[in-house]
C-alpha cells in the first residue's frame, strides 16, 4: 500500500505542479509580450494622465485595451491584482513532488555509485543545499554587480554552468538535470518573493501615502523579471529531461545539459526581440545548431555482438539462461512479486518468471538497452556487455526456449 499511496501522491502533485506552472509561465510570457508590444497612445488625454503605452487586442469575442502608466494613475484603484501566487504555488507543488519522488527514494533516484558513492542522508542534504546555495550565489551576483546587466548576465550564466557540472558529478544523471532545473526555478520564485513583490508593495504604499517613489524598486524588479523570462525554457527542459535518458545518461552529460539550456535561451531571445518587431533568425538558428550538435554527439553507436560461450555470435542464439541471470542479478530487486528495494513491484512490472520476462521483452529492450534508463541510477551495476546481450536476445526474437 505504501508504494500505491506514493504513486497517487506523485500523480496528484505532478498534475498540480503542471497546472500552476502553466499559469505562472503563461502570465509571465504574456506580460513580457505585452510590455514589448505597447505603443504610445494617440489620445492626448491618455498621455496627460500618464499613460505611456497601450495596446488594442481582440480575443474571445471581445476587445481589450490594456494601458501602462509610466508613474501611476491619478488615483490608485482600491483593488489591484497581484501576480505572485502562480509563482509560489508552482514552487511549492514542485518541491513537494521532489520530496515524494526523489528525497523519499534517495538511494534509487539521487544516487549513482558510479558517479559519487554516498549515503541517502548525505544525498538529501546535498540536494537541499544545492537549491539554497543556488539562490544565495545568484542573489549575491545581482547585489554586487547589479548596476551592469551585461556583467550580471555573464556571471549568472557561468554560475549555472558550474552548478550543472557539479550536480552531474555528485548525483545520478537524471537527478542532476532535474536539480539544476529546480535550482533555477527556486531562483525564479525567490526573485518574486524577495524582490519583485516587495518592491511593488513599497511603490504602491508610497503612492497611496503621497510620497515620492524610489525608482530603484522598479529597476530591480525589471532586472529580476528579465532574468526569469530567460530562465524559463531551460527550466522546462530540465523538468522534462527525466523522460529522455539519452540526454542525462550521455557521456559528459553536464555539457549536454548546458548546451540544451543555452539553446533555450537563444530561442527565448528570438521571441523577446520578435515582440519588439525585430526578426533576427540568427538566434533560433543558434539554438537549433546547439541542439543539432548535441544530437549528433550523443547519437548511439553500433553495438558490438556479444559472442556465445561456444564461439558462435548469432544474435538469435543468445541463451535465455543468461537473460534470466541478468534479470535476477540486476532487475528483480525492484521488479518482482516481493522486491527487496521497495514495498511493491515498481510500476507493477515483474521480471521474476519466464512468462513475465517474455511479456515485457519490448520494455526491457527499450529501457535497459536503447535508453539505458534502467536500472535507475544503475543501482545494481548492470554492465554494457549485459545490456548488449539483452539487445541481441530481443533482436533475435526474444526466445525463451534455448
Amino acid at each position: 500500500m505504501e508504494g500505491y499511496i506514493l504513486d497517487w501522491a506523485n500523480l496528484l502533485l505532478r498534475w498540480l505542479h503542471v497546472i500552476t506552472a502553466i499559469a505562472w509561465i503563461g502570465s509571465s510570457f504574456y506580460f513580457v509580450w505585452l510590455d514589448n508590444s505597447l505603443t504610445p497612445p494617440t489620445d492626448e488625454n491618455l498621455r496627460q494622465k500618464g499613460v505611456g503605452g497601450e495596446l488594442w487586442a481582440v480575443h474571445g469575442g471581445g476587445f481589450y485595451n490594456p494601458q501602462k502608466y509610466l508613474t501611476s494613475p491619478a488615483k490608485l484603484p482600491e483593488h489591484l491584482h497581484w501576480f505572485y501566487w502562480e509563482s509560489y504555488s508552482t514552487w511549492m507543488s514542485g518541491f513537494a513532488l521532489f520530496v515524494v519522488l526523489y528525497l523519499f527514494n534517495a538511494s534509487t533516484f539521487l544516487i549513482d555509485k558510479n558517479v559519487y558513492d554516498m549515503s541517502p542522508g548525505a544525498a538529501v542534504g546535498f540536494a537541499v543545499s544545492y537549491l539554497i546555495v543556488g539562490w544565495v550565489v545568484y542573489d549575491a551576483i545581482c547585489r554586487i554587480f547589479g548596476k551592469s546587466d551585461k556583467t550580471v548576465g555573464i556571471l549568472v550564466a557561468i554560475y549555472v554552468g558550474v552548478a550543472a557540472y557539479v550536480a552531474c558529478h555528485i548525483f545520478s544523471g537524471r537527478a542532476a538535470f532535474l536539480l539544476t532545473g529546480a535550482m533555477i526555478a527556486t531562483i525564479m520564485s525567490a526573485n518574486v518573493l524577495f524582490w519583485i513583490i516587495p518592491g511593488q508593495r513599497k511603490t504602491v504604499a508610497a503612492l497611496r501615502e503621497g510620497k515620492p517613489v524610489d525608482p530603484i524598486h522598479g529597476k530591480r524588479a525589471k532586472q529580476r523579471s528579465v532574468h526569469n523570462t530567460y530562465f524559463t525554457l531551460p527550466v522546462l527542459f530540465a523538468m522534462l529531461s527525466n523522460h529522455y535518458s539519452m540526454t542525462y545518461a550521455a557521456k559528459n552529460n553536464w555539457a549536454v545539459l548546458i548546451a540544451i539550456m543555452l539553446a533555450g535561451v537563444f530561442i527565448r531571445q528570438f521571441f523577446i526581440l520578435k515582440h519588439k518587431g525585430k526578426i533576427n533568425i540568427a538566434w533560433p538558428a543558434a539554438g537549433v545548431a546547439c541542439l543539432g550538435v548535441v544530437a549528433f554527439l550523443i547519437a548511439p553507436q553500433p553495438r558490438q555482438q556479444v559472442a556465445k560461450a561456444d564461439g558462435a555470435g548469432a544474435a538469435n542464439a543468445v541463451s535465455f539462461v543468461k537473460v534470466q541471470e541478468i534479470m535476477n542479478s540486476r532487475c528483480v530487486q525492484c521488479h518482482a512479486e516481493q522486491p527487496k528495494m521497495m514495498p511493491t513491484a515498481a510500476k507493477g512490472i515483474k521480471l521474476d518468471t519466464v512468462d513475465d520476462i517474455k511479456s515485457h521483452a519490448q520494455l526491457i529492450y527499450q529501457q535497459a538497452v536503447q535508453q539505458k534508463a534502467m536500472p535507475l541510477g544503475n543501482v545494481t551495476q548492470i554492465t554494457d556487455d549485459e545490456r548488449a546481450l539483452l539487445g541481441q536476445w530481443f533482436e533475435g526474437g526474444a526466445k525463451t526456449t534455448n
